[in-house]
């Protein structure tokens, strides 16, 4: 006989803790099953680790830049095993609370293992099976390795294992110019290792501007990072101490030796193991759950929420589907995945942090548009910490004078940017920034300014 429970949320990321202890809360009998690590990606092998070893490599690049401040510093070297028990420590806290938290949440059982759907609602874990007329889908999504020659008998790190590694590779080489490579790039580099980047595209960080692009390679380039783009026919092979990356591009050698090779090329959902044919539940090619506006299924009472449903890839946004499912099932609300702005931010150093439409995007509408830049070098805070790499871009609709889009791409962007998409998500026209008094020194009391300075799009 199948155990019975009000609601099973499958998966413990960033979504299905908050919504499990929620319907729990409401006096649901819940079960919450998950096959690993408690807390997903974002506390174990994501945001929460890679942005420790992050302030760990920021430490090490100010304290070499420490004569730029009238510091005087003797040689700078890293201590991998301490870095990594940092960071270690860190992850381990923050999943010890999520699983005190959960075993004291009356209503809510924690079950271990895989789920796979035997049935629309039914679902086996190991040999016992359990029937909830709400399924919730929150399995995440897991580093992609591509189809490239050599991969079936090449060592290469992702995501995860590079997190494990017990000594700092010699010379790391990255395939993939993307948020994560970039990351992993400066953190090893700063880390003292040599990093060569190689991607096929045309210019690194192909989401964002082209500006946004040049301006991370010279940074890059100004650390000693070796970047290789266009590299058109990416393979590997083994080589006595280590790999070798092919690349075939049109300038440069042909292939990159190095101790250790990162592929930075993007993630896969973990949907391909639950038995989803058996439930009718529909997925696209990739693997992603398809889901409505409410974040349903095609199979009443099953919803997905978080990486594995193609609609958002961060954290935030997993935990804002938590969100617009909770309240819409317990509140009555109609909340929809379509009132989000879309916001992320790249942890390199400086930050890049966007919200709404980039230029191109904007361009590519068609819209009536006005933009303002200003460059970092022009912020006193920037200037006053040596720190004026990047800038601040603006666009607003020449006709309503919404505001479209921003980027800060500088010192603090990644928080300064917030009062931007408050005003979005308030529905507030630019003038209502452009009238706002900020704090002094900060980075965010340039942003009125550059609204003030709004242009016709050329």
């Amino acid at each position: 006989m199948a155990q019975h429970f009000d609601s099973i949320v499958v998966g413990a990321g960033q979504a299905g803790p908050s919504l499990a202890a929620r319907l729990a809360k409401a006096g649901r009998k819940v079960a919450l099953v998950e096959r690993h690590l408690l807390g997903g990606t974002c506390v174990n092998t994501g945001c929460t680790p890679t942005k420790a070893l992050v302030a760990s490599a920021h430490a090490a690049h100010l304290a070499r830049r420490g004569a730029d401040f009238g510091v005087k510093t003797g040689q700078v070297t890293v201590d991998w095993p301490v870095v990594k028990a940092r960071m270690d420590a860190i992850v381990s806290k923050s999943r010890f609370g999520l699983e005190k938290w959960l075993g004291s949440t009356p209503n809510c059982t924690v079950i271990r293992g895989q789920a796979r759907f035997t049935g629309p609602h039914t679902m086996s874990v190991g040999e016992e099976d359990y029937k909830a007329e709400q399924i919730f889908l929150n399995v995440g999504a897991r580093p992609a390795v591509p189809k490239m020659s050599g991969v079936d008998v090449v060592p290469f790190l992702t995501s995860t294992s590079i997190l494990t590694l017990d000594e700092l590779p010699e010379h790391l080489v990255v395939v993939g110019g993307g948020y994560v490579g970039l990351e992993f790039a400066q953190i090893f580099r700063r880390f003292g290792c040599h990093v060569t980047i190689v991607e096929k595209g045309e210019r690194l960080a192909g989401h964002e501007d082209e500006d946004a692009s040049g301006i991370i390679q010279e940074i890059f380039a100004g650390e000693g990072i070796d970047v290789r783009l266009n590299a058109n026919c990416i393979h590997l092979e083994r080589r006595d101490r280590g790999v070798t990356v092919g690349l075939e591009c049109s300038v440069g050698a042909p292939h990159v030796n190095g101790s250790h090779v990162l592929l930075a090329v993007g993630r896969v959902p973990n949907t391909d193991d639950l038995n989803l044919t058996a439930a009718g539940i529909d997925a696209d090619e990739r693997g992603y759950i398809r889901v409505n506006d409410q974040l349903q299924t095609n199979v009443e009472g099953i919803y997905a929420l978080g990486d594995c449903n193609g609609r958002g890839a961060f954290t935030h946004t997993s935990y804002n589907d938590y969100e617009i499912v909770a309240d819409n099932l317990l509140e009555g609300a109609s909340r929809k995945v379509s009132d989000r702005i879309q916001a992320s931010a790249v942890y390199i150093d400086p930050p890049l942090a966007r919200v709404g439409m980039s230029e191109p995007e904007v361009r590519k509408s068609g819209k009536p548009a006005l933009m303002a830049v200003r460059a970092m070098t022009r912020v006193s805070r920037a200037i006053e910490k040596s720190e004026t790499a990047g800038f601040i871009k603006v666009l607003v609709d020449a006709e309503s004078k919404q505001i479209l889009g921003a980027t800060v791409f500088g010192v603090g962007g990644d928080e300064a940017i917030h009062c931007i998409l408050t005003a979005m998500y308030a529905r507030q026209p630019a003038e209502l920034l452009t009238h706002s008094v900020h704090i002094h020194p900060t980075v965010a009391e340039l942003i009125p300014t550059t609204f003030g300075e709004l242009k016709p799009l050329a």
